[in-house]
């Protein structure tokens, strides 16, 4: 199986279905909390037999029908509520600066950002890491979204949407409403993100509903990986 296919697999099945399918990180170090660790370090190559293993070990998380209020620092240090952005659609994505394909991800995120400047869209990056690191690798890659940064309480936040042993990276998508229409996890390529954001789009529209919504993204990612995968 193609690493490619591997990756859109593995964000087919966690939306709705909540397989989880990360990848394995090697730790230098860790950020702990009771029942949720998230190694912090450099992270390893995909693995072959990662999707083999996932659906053996992998938990089953439940994800919220609604995004949960919560509030992290930004940038700055000031405290910043996720409600600072309500009545947009979010594209939430939990990221460190270790983690080598949250690192990929990035130029797209930025791109998504700009592609949807003006249309009630936001980016908002959640970094489980070190505010000293964050703020260096932001100016450094000329992050332009808003990011918000925690250690412990990221952790916590990240459990909200039922992630209690989170894989890095994991993305968080939401209509206008605030409803969770899709958590994506695993690196996020374009197709994936385009198609995603195109029921969100329907949704805002009032042209679907949510349960339209979520099993059309289910089909087409399931399309996707079936086309890299065979």
């Amino acid at each position: 199986m193609k690493s490619s296919g591997l990756r859109y697999l593995a964000g087919a099945l966690v939306v709705l279905l909540g397989m989880w399918a990360g990848l394995k990180f090697r730790a230098a170090h860790e950020i702990s909390a009771p029942g949720v660790a998230v190694p912090a370090g450099l992270a390893s190559a995909p693995d072959p037999k990662d999707s083999a293993d996932v659906e053996a070990a992998a938990p089953h998380p439940v994800i919220p029908a609604r995004l949960p209020d919560f509030s992290l620092n930004d940038l700055s240090g000031k405290s910043t509520s996720i409600a600072a952005w309500r009545g947009k659609s979010l594209v939430i994505n939990f990221w460190a600066t270790w983690c080598a394909p949250c690192r990929r991800e990035i130029p797209l995120l930025k791109t998504v950002a700009a592609d949807w400047a003006g249309r009630d869209l936001e980016v908002v990056g959640i970094a489980v890491d070190y505010a000293d690191k964050v703020r260096q690798f932001t100016g450094q890659f000329k992050i332009d979204y808003p990011v918000l940064i925690g250690e412990q309480d990221a952790l916590e936040i990240a459990a909200k949407f039922g992630m209690d042993s989170p894989a890095l990276p994991f993305t968080v998508f939401t209509d206008r409403r605030g409803e969770v229409v899709a958590l994506f996890l695993g690196e996020l390529h374009r197709p994936q993100a385009d198609l995603i954001l195109s029921e969100v789009q329907n949704l805002n529209q009032e042209r679907i509903q949510l349960p339209e919504a979520r099993r059309a993204i289910a089909e087409g990612l399931e399309a996707m990986a079936a086309k890299n995968t065979g």
